[in-house]
Formats: C-alpha cells, structure tokens, sequence
C-alpha cells in the first residue's frame, strides 16, 4: 500500500531530516517550505498523513489546517518550536490529532506518523463498506446521502432505497414486483405506475440525458437493472 506524506515545514534541516528518515521507512514523500506551497500540493496530491510547521512563511500551520479539513480528514501533525498550552489547545481545536514539540528525535516521529496512519488506515476501511460508487455516483449509505460529481442530490426516501437497491447490485435485474416488495415491504398487484414514475424521478436526477440513461436501463418485459459505469 503507497502511503503519500507531505512535510510541510520552513526549517530545511529538519525538513531533510524527516524525508530521510521517513522515505527508508517506505513512504511517499512531498516537501513544503511554506503554507501556500503545502496546500498547493495537497490539493494536487493524493495525501495520507500531513506533518505540519505552525510557524511557517506565507500562510502559517494553523491556517493550512483549516483549509485542509474543509475538504479532508486525514491525519495531521503539529511540529512546533511553541508549546505554550493555548497554541495546542487551538491546533487540536481546530482538527489536528498530534502535537510534536520541537526538539523531538526522529523515532518520535516515526512512531507517531505509524500511529497516526493505523487509526486512519482502520477507520477508512471501516466506512468504505458504507460507500458505493458507480461512475460519477456516489452512495453514501450511512450518511444516507447520493452525490453525482460530488453534488449532493434531493432523493426523497423512497428514491433512495431504490438507488440503494440498484447501486449494491450492479448488473442485477429487477422486477417492478421485486423493486416494490423490497422498497415498500408490501404485496404487489401489478398494473401500478409507482415504479414507473420513481424510476423517471430518478433518472432526471442522475441521468445527464434522462431519455438516453446510462445508469438505470430498462429491460423490456422484465424490469430495470443498474449498469456498471466507469466515467
């Protein structure tokens, strides 16, 4: 498993020293010597685990943390010559998850970052069962939540326990007879239009070209089935 981190930190010395150390252990390496520099990058790159300056040029440790967890909660690292009590109490306010007080020794550090990268390498694997994706899709099951291109959608409850039904079986087939019985818990007497207009709603929602779907086909005669997307 690549693991990306990224350094941010002005002090090129101990900047040196940390991709040393931690490029033996194995990791990806990124280097900032500034704030704007080390957004730039996070932005850019696919970043596990941020060790982090406070009290660096252009934009300082505290400001990057707050733009970083407007987007991401990975794990992030205070190095700091302060260790005045208020400056950790904001840093951990503010969504850091350690404090390091410079000077520290390299094996500090090391232990740390592992730390660090175990709860959030277990947490994710923890809620990725809870995320399905299918192209530009997104099923969030826990949080109830759909988003195409990372827009949220307006289901309303029934819509989606059927795009929850169809997104955990891709491919699979579905009767107007199964749909109903699996998303309303009641017996079907056929000849009903509900199917029809939720399946419409919802094709206007997700579909680009709602008359042309790509997500949600219909198999003449039989029912309806989620096609495996890949853009």
């Amino acid at each position: 498993m690549n693991i990306n981190i990224l350094i941010a930190e002005d002090e090129e010395d101990i900047r040196n020293l940390l991709v040393l150390h931690l490029s033996k252990e194995g990791y990806n390496i990124f280097e900032a010597s500034n704030g704007i520099e080390a957004l730039k990058i996070f932005y850019k790159e696919d970043i596990d685990l941020l060790l982090l300056d406070v009290m660096m040029p252009k934009m300082d440790g505290f400001k990057v943390l707050t733009k970083v967890r407007e987007t991401s909660q990975i794990p992030v690292i205070f190095l700091t010559a302060r260790s005045e009590e208020c400056d950790k109490v904001l840093g951990l306010g503010l969504g850091a998850d350690d404090y390091v007080v410079k000077p520290f020794s390299i094996i500090e550090i090391t232990s740390r970052v592992q730390a660090q990268l175990r709860r959030y390498i277990n947490y994710s694997q923890k809620e990725s069962k809870y995320i399905i994706t299918n192209g530009d899709l997104i099923l969030d099951l826990k949080n109830y939540v759909l988003k195409k291109n990372n827009q949220i959608l307006d289901l309303n409850p029934k819509e989606f326990k059927i795009i929850s039904v169809f997104m955990e079986n891709i491919g699979k087939v579905y009767t107007k007879k199964q749909l109903y019985e699996l998303v309303w818990e009641n017996i079907y007497y056929g000849d009903d239009n509900t199917i029809m207009v939720h399946i419409s709603h919802l094709r206007e929602k997700i579909e680009d070209n709602p008359k042309k779907p790509k997500y949600l086909k219909t198999i003449r005669g039989i029912g309806y089935r989620m096609e495996k997307c890949n853009e």
